[in-house]
């Protein structure tokens, strides 16, 4: 026989085989078939590359509303017939807006969705609807109160939910994952999963806007002096881990290298300044009371207001002076000691939280690893009891090692196409979706008696051509059974219903499987062994 008549022959068994390997490649391999050192760093405790979440690796799960406002759908005049937005317009409405309601820094956006309707939205709870509604007047935009609604638009919570998984990934939390929750209320929720962590560490995590700045120190002529802005954490392209002495190198985005270089040019940083501050640590502070004999010339490091850290300008004074420094745009920023360097740089890795959560509404849910290790060993232990009770039965009902051996052996290739399915997308197991494998070694094995019920029971398989026909007749309830199956399970694997989607998902993926791959090659396989051919 050639190859491609061994190939026409044998395909279901091929095709068998094939998701079979790249499964086991998949779930053992180091790195998967994505050869991601990063994650083969991260599960080298690990005997398989499958992720754990909540039920069977410990950890939390906090569900918390964003804080916000939104005046949706404003006639700000910022978006043409055409279709361009005007960014100086919006600009300008957030700068009034920021300068009429006395706002700190990130608590304002206005933006245009892919719709082209523009939005305006408030990030706290210190402005009322009516408040809002005149500083949006003073910028032009006329709206009333009661057309403002609490909450935010899906592009900022689909944005909260990017920045906290980066965030999440960033600190390098493996199988964490963040989600949006819907209510019947219409309220909706962030849920944030992060195995192996607790709760109050958690919060904290999710607490921080992260916004990080650079300013400068300087001297304003009167023997005073005042902060600036100079440099922000979206202006930053590249974030390298932090140093032994608690430093974070970093690459600021060459469109705003030039204006970081010109403006500490203009405030002497690079001339006058070179060397000069003299501010002393006051345990994880910077401090600003003690008086000082020469003017001082800082930049700090920042996150959420709170200064980290403050330095002089050294050795880039020269490239900065020279205009050179922008063409390699990197520097060091400092910090007092190991966990607010890894704070600084999760922060520069994420980027800035757009919202706040509301943690006055969270629900929270949290379990130990000691537990959840038992849950572990519970789950592997029901399996192996699932496999066993459904193995008794099969060869007690045909009492014929051809058709039952098959049939078991098929069953268990599907969990392993899962379980390799799960690993190669980083899925997070948890107990909704064990269930859903046991789920699936129940309904593969029904399907299997199914077939050989069919082929069996009208007597003696005599040709290659009786078995077909019978096959087809028994592939078509199975057909039936699938779509069914797939029809009642997939509300709950769209809805956000927590751990029954998980069960839903796992249920359905295993019934594609099925059908597309393992029930084929079964029929494959009992037909040689029933008919010789």
């Amino acid at each position: 026989m050639g190859p491609i008549s061994f190939v026409k022959e044998y395909w279901r068994l091929i095709l068998l085989v094939l998701f079979v390997t790249g499964s086991l490649v998949s779930l053992f391999v180091p790195g998967g078939v994505m050869g991601d050192n990063s994650y083969v760093e991260q599960q080298n405790d690990n005997p398989t590359n499958l992720e754990y979440g909540l039920g069977l690796d410990g950890g939390t799960r906090i569900s918390a509303p964003v804080i916000g406002m939104t005046a949706e759908d404003i006639d700000a005049g910022a978006v043409s017939d055409d279709g361009s937005v005007d960014r100086e317009r919006l600009t300008e409405i957030e700068n009034t807006l920021y300068d009429e309601l006395d706002l700190e820094t990130g608590n304002v956006s206005v933006s245009v969705d892919d719709d082209g309707n523009t939005h305006a939205e408030l990030f706290t709870r210190d402005v009322s609807e009516e408040e809002f509604a005149a500083a949006l007047g003073e910028a032009g935009v006329d709206v009333d109160p009661d057309d403002i609604r609490d909450g935010v638009t899906a592009q900022t919570r689909q944005r909260m939910i990017d920045t906290i998984q980066s965030r999440i990934n960033a600190a390098g939390l493996s199988g964490g994952s963040v989600y949006e929750s819907s209510r019947l209320n219409g309220q909706y929720y962030i849920v944030t999963e992060a195995p192996s962590m607790g709760a109050d560490e958690l919060r904290e995590l999710l607490a921080e806007r992260g916004l990080v700045e650079v300013q400068a120190y300087y001297p304003t002529g009167d023997g005073n002096h005042t902060n600036e802005t100079v440099l922000t954490g979206r202006e930053i392209a590249a974030v390298d881990p932090p140093d032994s002495e608690h430093r974070v190198s970093v690459q600021v985005d060459s469109n705003a290298a030039g204006d970081f270089q010109d403006r500490l040019n203009e405030l002497g940083f690079t001339d006058e300044g070179v060397g000069r501050c003299d501010l002393t640590r006051d345990g994880e502070t910077v401090n600003f009371q003690q008086e000082y004999s020469r003017d001082q010339y800082c930049l700090l490091t920042v996150v959420d207001g709170e200064v980290l850290d403050a330095h002089s300008m050294g050795d880039l004074a020269v490239p900065m002076r020279e205009e050179t420094w922008e063409n390699d745009p990197t520097f060091v920023m400092g910090t007092q000691n190991r966990e607010q360097a890894q704070r600084l740089s999760v922060n520069l890795q994420s980027g800035q939280l757009p919202a706040p959560l509301d943690f006055s509404e969270q629900q929270t849910y949290s379990l130990s690893p000691a537990l959840a290790d038992q849950f572990k060993l519970y789950s592997l232990l029901i399996g192996a009891l699932s496999v066993v009770t459904v193995s008794g039965v099969v060869f007690l009902r045909y009492r014929d090692a051809r058709v039952a051996a098959p049939m078991i052996l098929t069953a268990m290739t599907e969990v392993v196409i899962l379980l390799g399915f799960a690993a190669l997308i980083r899925m997070p197991l948890d107990l909704s979706h064990i269930a859903g494998f046991i789920a699936v070694v129940g309904t593969g094995v029904d399907d299997l008696l199914i077939i050989a019920d069919e082929v069996m029971d009208q007597g003696d398989v005599s040709s290659r051509r009786v078995f077909e026909s019978r096959f087809r007749k028994a592939f078509w309830v199975i057909g039936a059974a699938a779509a069914t199956t797939i029809i009642a399970m997939s509300p709950l694997a769209v809805l956000s219903l927590g751990d029954l989607r998980g069960f839903a998902i796992i249920t359905i993926l295993g019934v594609l499987v099925g059908v597309l791959v393992t029930r084929p090659a079964y029929g494959d396989i009992l037909q040689r062994l029933l008919t010789d051919k």
